[in-house]
Order: C-alpha cells, then structure tokens, then sequence
C-alpha cells in the first residue's frame, strides 16, 4: 500500500515536537511493506535545524512554501492508496486538508491525523466553519495521538465516521540508555518548547519546584526560554536536538513531563516526552493527568505530582538508587507494552481491516 503523507517534518525536530512520533510511526509501517512519502514544508527554518537525513524506510519531499509547490505536491496524492494530512503542519493547513480529498483518487482512504486534538477540538467548537468540521464527512477516519474517550466522543459528536488514539509510543532503536553526559547534570531536567499554553503550568510544576529547593541544580532545555526570569539555580540550554535525548534524559537525577493545559484537562495524553524518558530508563516525575496507569504505575515506573510542591518533595526524597529502580521498571512496562512496533500493529489492523472493507463493499 502506499501512504502519502503531508506533515509539519519528518527531518526536523526544530519547534515540531511530532518528529520523533512521526519516525516511529513510519519506520515500523515501513517494514512492514507500506510505501510511505513523506511531504513537508520548508518553513520555520526547520531545514535549517535538521536533526535526521532522508531514511531509506520513507521517501522524503521538501517543498517550498509556496502556494505553485503546494499545488504540486497535492498532486501527488492521486498516486497513493492512503492519504494522510496531519494537524500543524503550520503553512497552508486548510488548503492541504481541502486538497487530500480533492486530489486523492477514488477508493483512496483518506485520513486526518491529528496531533494535537485537544486544540483542534477547541477551535472546531468555537467556528463552524472550521476546515476539519467541514471535511469530516469526506474523511475515512480520524487518528489521533492521544485523548482518549473524551476525545474519541467529541470527534465522532461532530460526524468523524470514525476515530481511532493512536499514542505516543518508544521506538528503542532512538530512544535507549546511555552513558551520562556532564552537559546534562541536574537534580531534575525539563525539554520541552515555551507554548502559550504550557508555560503557566512550566512555572507551576518546574520554576516554583526550583525555587522551593535552591540548593538542588534544575535544568531546562527547548526553545523560546531564553527570555523568561528564572531562579539562579536554573540552567537554559535553548534547542536540544533528537541524537541529544538520551543523554538528556540519562544524565538527570530525574527528569519533568509537564502536560500543556489541554492535554492536561482532557488527560489521556502522554506527550512523547515521556515514552522518550522511559526508554532512557529515565526516573519520570510527571504532573498528574487521568488515564496515566494506562502506561505507566505511579510510585512504581513514574512519580505524579499535583503541584510544584509535590515536584519538589519528590526530588528532595528521591536517591539515586530509588530513582534507578523507578527508571528501570518504566523501561520494562514500556518495552513490554508500548513501542511503536506496537503501535505500527495497530495502524496496519487498521488500515488493512478498512480496505478489505471497502472491496467488499464495491
């Protein structure tokens, strides 16, 4: 089968948080006979930032962002048996998920993957005329990277004939233990991008932590921090690249997943973040979102917080020894349940199950 895929990048972790989601997902469909290409745009001077050359597993297309290149490109899709346009490409969203169905041939499936549900539901509650509530009826199905049954309700309520959680997940190939690197020592470390909608709950669950323990050494990394006020025991490392993670995450007494306030809210989530964390054998602490035991056993392979304050009592008990154990029980719960082989299982059951639907039907 072959897959056109249109997404923010696949070569760039640069302010695209879904790259690491992106490769797992692919590299496993891959091998397991899906012709994949992948579609994305130059912008937000990712290519400027690549962390990852083209794979052999996926054909890559850089275009320009450019409504002719945009139009090109589309054109493609006529060529492939599933079409997939994904949330927050960031350039030309209305119009790549108007084109898929456009451009797409008869009998194609046609798919809105959306990683980021929470937002997107958001605005499809507020604008009638929002793009996904306009096409849903010519979609095939929805997959999401997280949410949940609330999730799962809200799409189907708006007429998606079907949506599917597709979650985060640990492709161990990337992801794995490592030897700790000194540019990364800290009591507790942080990665993740400054959005508006998480930075209320940074300055809760990380900068109050750091502020209630001034002896201990706190570590942030990800891009747009280097403006914000901080406490002096707070080191900003700015852009952490993919080859990095290991090391970020091994190095640390422990390391911080912070959900964004959507995510939060709807729980359900985990952002990639955490599978990354684990498979580094990482001791997690997280704040506290419903359905977490679905991946994770608190006080066991992950530590919850609800505040800053639990963020801060958590470091200050923590020793190395019980941050070890913690780091290796999430690394075999991980292995044992949620890599993206199989997640790519899933996916494929899926996609064949529709298609040999769809035959029968015609």
């Amino acid at each position: 089968m072959k897959i056109a895929f249109y997404g923010s990048s696949l070569l760039s972790s640069y302010w695209n948080g879904a790259a690491t989601y992106y490769r797992g997902l692919l590299r496993d469909l891959a091998g397991r006979g899906y012709d994949i290409t992948f579609y994305e745009p130059d912008a937000f001077e990712r290519q400027q930032h690549k962390d990852m050359e083209a794979p052999e597993w996926a054909k890559s297309v850089v275009y320009p962002a450019t409504p002719e290149a945009l139009r090109g490109v589309l054109d493609e899709a006529k060529k492939a048996d599933v079409v997939v346009k994904a949330s927050g490409v960031g350039v030309f969203d209305t119009e790549l998920l108007e084109g898929i169905v456009a451009h797409s041939r008869p009998g194609a499936m046609r798919i809105f993957w959306d990683v980021d549900a929470a937002a997107t539901l958001d605005e499809m509650r507020g604008e009638e005329s929002h793009v996904v509530r306009r096409m849903l009826p010519d979609l095939d199905m929805v997959f999401t990277y997280g949410g949940g049954p609330p999730v799962i309700d809200a799409y189907e309520g708006f007429g998606a004939r079907r949506c599917v959680p597709i979650y985060n997940a640990l492709d161990p190939t990337t992801h794995h233990p490592v030897e700790a690197d000194e540019r990364f020592a800290s009591d507790l470390a942080f990665l993740g991008n400054r959005l508006p909608d998480r930075e209320a709950r940074v300055e809760e669950f990380f900068l109050r932590a750091a502020s209630a323990l001034p002896e201990r050494q706190f570590l942030i990394g990800g891009n747009g921090w280097e403006t914000k006020g901080m406490p002096a025991n707070v080191r900003h490392l700015g852009h952490v690249y993919t080859h990095q993670h290991n090391a970020f995450n091994c190095t640390p007494l422990a390391v911080l997943n912070v959900a964004r306030d959507s995510m939060a809210h709807i729980g359900f989530s985990p952002a990639t973040r955490v599978f990354e964390a684990a498979g580094a054998a990482a001791c997690l602490i997280t704040d506290a979102w419903e359905g977490i035991e679905q991946f994770l056993t608190p006080n066991e392979e992950v530590l919850v917080a609800r505040d800053g304050q639990d963020v801060a009592d958590h470091v200050r008990a923590l020793t190395p020894e019980r941050a070890r154990d913690i780091g290796q029980a999430a690394l075999r719960r991980i292995l044992t349940e949620h890599t993206y082989a199989h997640r790519g299982e899933q996916v494929d059951a899926i996609l064949r199950a529709e298609t040999a639907q769809q035959r029968s039907a015609a």
